[in-house]
């Protein structure tokens, strides 16, 4: 039986890379795989997963008005698909993360989605609740703080540097991110006042 994946992290932890490389062995082995990225990161009328050690692949492009399963199961009149690996799953709708369950429960395709668990405010995605919620498989992707404890939150900082703590949850533009642990990320929200050297 197929099953729903989950992977999940904060920014810069390899998700891409990760997903790139399973679709690399898929294919290696001469097997048909789909990729898809949120049309968030259309470059054109083109969808582009990319790694930031320098790996790509073009991908089909989802939205929130999107049908996935539809999408899929036409995929599938056209020849087998082995797997279906999703960037950016955290843009994905409730109703989305359903329709990928049903591509393995009813299609027997595994899914392998990948994404954010919250955002700058530490707040779930809509997306990434849901697969929280039903996914048959759940994995963390782990990277750091710069104090060295795994990194679980993530900052937004304006041009010069400023933490922003308001504003909307969707902003595409990865160099204003920073991942922190817990503590730092309190800390530098204001939730927390820092406490000096040590902390």
């Amino acid at each position: 039986m197929a099953k729903l994946y989950f992977s999940y992290s904060t920014m810069n932890a390899g998700k891409s890379t990760l997903l790139l490389q399973a679709s690399y062995n898929y294919r290696e082995r001469g097997m048909r795989t789909l990729l898809y990225t949120s049309s968030l990161y259309a470059k054109g009328d083109v969808g582009l997963i990319e790694s930031r050690i320098g790996i790509s692949a073009e991908a089909e492009l989802f939205s929130a008005t999107d049908d996935l399963f539809d999408l899929i199961r036409e995929e599938t009149l056209t020849g087998k698909v082995d797997c279906v690996l999703l960037d950016e799953a955290q843009f994905l709708t409730e109703d989305q993360v359903w329709q990928l369950a049903r591509v393995a429960d009813r299609l027997n395709i595994p899914i392998m989605a990948f994404g954010l668990r919250v955002d700058f405010q530490g707040k779930l995605f809509p997306g990434s609740m849901a697969l929280l919620a039903i996914a048959d498989s759940l994995r963390e992707i782990r990277t750091i703080c710069y104090c060295g404890a795994k990194a679980t939150m993530v900052v937004r900082k304006d041009e010069a540097g400023r933490v922003i703590t308001a504003g909307n949850q969707v902003s595409i533009e990865k160099s204003i991110y920073v991942s922190l642990c817990r503590k730092h990320w309190e800390e530098e929200t204001g939730r927390w006042p820092a406490l000096g050297p040590s902390s």
